[in-house]
């Protein structure tokens, strides 16, 4: 049974393949959910290979984007950012049934907006994990699209 975080994740990865068509291509109904646990992208274009990120966020107000998103494992992000990749994010912000989807682009995300959060403690049971934050101030004004 899924928790309420993965839940919410599939509410947001569920309400883009069905509202967006690919950014690449512009091709609709072509975007597709990766299995789950995939590292730093959550789906895919089915006929151009685009990849992008989903996070999903429950808010109190979905016309205004949050300062901070959670992100996930910070070791596959740091990874691909030394490496000069970086993926595409589709922002839902969900307020209870009403949500809405938000866009940014890779070409407009610079290191300084991820932001590592401390390692889980040794008792935790994901001890030393580490998640990341997209920190949405560093990013530029207007970068983040609405779509939805």
């Amino acid at each position: 049974m899924p928790t309420s975080k993965q839940q919410l994740g599939i509410f947001g990865e569920t309400m883009v393949v069905k509202h967006c068509s690919c950014p690449k291509c512009k091709k609709e109904k072509t975007l597709k959910t990766l299995p789950p646990n995939f590292k730093c992208a959550d789906i895919v274009c089915d006929f151009c290979g685009y990849l992008g990120q989903v996070k999903a966020s429950n808010v109190s107000d979905i016309n205004k984007v949050p300062p901070r998103i959670t992100g996930a494992a910070w070791g596959p992000q740091s990874a691909r950012m030394e490496a000069g990749i970086y993926f595409p994010l589709f922002i839902v912000l969900v307020n209870k049934k009403d949500y809405s989807i938000y866009y940014l682009s890779a070409d407009l995300q610079e290191k300084e907006m991820f932001i590592a959060r401390k390692p889980l403690s040794k008792t935790a049971k994901r001890a030393g994990w580490q998640g990341f934050y997209y920190d949405l101030r560093k990013v530029p004004k207007g970068a983040v699209v609405r779509l939805k």
